[in-house]
């Protein structure tokens, strides 16, 4: 059994918060402005590829992010409501590459693709002695 076999193209994913301060660039820069910052976009979009796929994935596997190449099209402010929306694009033997979007009402303030690999927990942190 093939560990995407139930995985396939066209799965959406999506993810909606409201900006607040701690989400801010201004919260890691103090000298930045108060606008909604490219990391935590970033971390939205992989939360709503995760969700996606998380219940399609065998027991004891998860999905780890491999690769990002994301634009960052315009600020957003506190209070705003953002809507991260993903989309399964393409589907290889170990990894999904996603199409994602962020939207600040009907504006579209982020897209880009975002790949995450499937791995099996229990090996992984056999790998690296975490168990």
């Amino acid at each position: 059994m093939s560990t995407l076999e139930k995985v396939t193209v066209g799965i959406p994913g999506e993810r909606i918060v409201t900006v607040t301060h701690d989400m801010t660039v201004q919260h890691f820069l103090a000298t930045m402005p108060p606008v909604y910052a490219t990391p935590v976009m970033i971390l939205h979009m992989e939360e709503a590829c995760t969700a996606s796929i998380a219940r399609l994935l065998p027991e004891g596997h998860v999905s780890v992010g491999m690769e990002v190449n994301v634009r960052h099209l315009a600020a957003t402010p506190v209070g705003r409501t953002v809507r991260v929306s993903s989309l399964v694009r393409q589907i290889d033997p170990k990894s999904v590459l996603f199409d994602v979007e962020a939207w600040d009402g009907s504006r579209k303030i982020g897209d880009g693709t975002h790949r995450r690999g499937v791995i099996n927990v229990a090996a992984f942190e056999k790998r690296f002695g975490v168990v």
